[in-house]
C-alpha cells in the first residue's frame, strides 16, 4: 500500500480534520488550499490518492484536474473528489469522470471515506504493478 494522501481544498478546517483522520489510519498527509498546490506537489513527485475539493477560488477542482491530465501528471494518483456542491456536474463529469474514482459530497461520511480511500489504494498498487 502506497499510504500516501494529498487533500487539495481551501478550508483550513476540512485539511485539519482530513489530516488528523488519515495520519490515525498511519497515512502520511499532505495539505494543499488551492489547485496551483496540488500541481506544484505533483511535479515535486506526490504519488497516491488526492482528494480534490471542486469549489475553490482561482483554479477549481475541475480545473485542477484537467490541468494534471494535460501535464501528465495522473500517471501515479488516484482522485477522489469530496465537495459541498449537491449536484454533480454532468458536463464536468462527462468530460473528465474517467480521471475520478470517486465523488463524495460534504458532510462527508468519515467510514465511507476511509473505505473509499482504501479502495483507490488498492487500485493505484494494482495500475502500477
Amino acid at each position: 500500500m502506497n499510504n500516501k494522501i494529498m487533500v487539495v481544498d481551501d478550508e483550513t478546517d476540512i485539511l485539519a480534520s482530513i489530516r488528523a483522520l488519515f495520519e490515525k489510519q498511519n497515512y502520511e498527509v499532505t495539505t494543499v488550499d488551492s489547485g496551483e498546490g496540488c500541481i506544484q506537489e505533483l511535479e515535486k513527485g506526490f504519488k497516491g490518492v488526492i482528494l480534490m475539493d471542486i469549489m475553490m477560488p482561482n483554479m477549481d477542482g475541475w480545473d485542477t484536474i484537467e490541468k494534471i491530465v494535460n501535464r501528465g501528471l495522473i500517471k501515479n494518483v488516484v482522485i477522489n473528489i469530496i465537495t459541498g456542491k449537491g449536484t454533480k456536474d454532468h458536463q464536468k463529469l462527462g468530460q473528465l469522470g474517467s480521471y475520478v474514482y470517486d465523488y463524495l459530497t460534504k458532510p462527508i461520511d468519515i467510514n465511507q471515506l476511509i473505505d473509499s480511500v482504501k479502495k483507490c489504494d488498492i487500485y493505484l498498487n494494482a495500475r502500477n504493478n
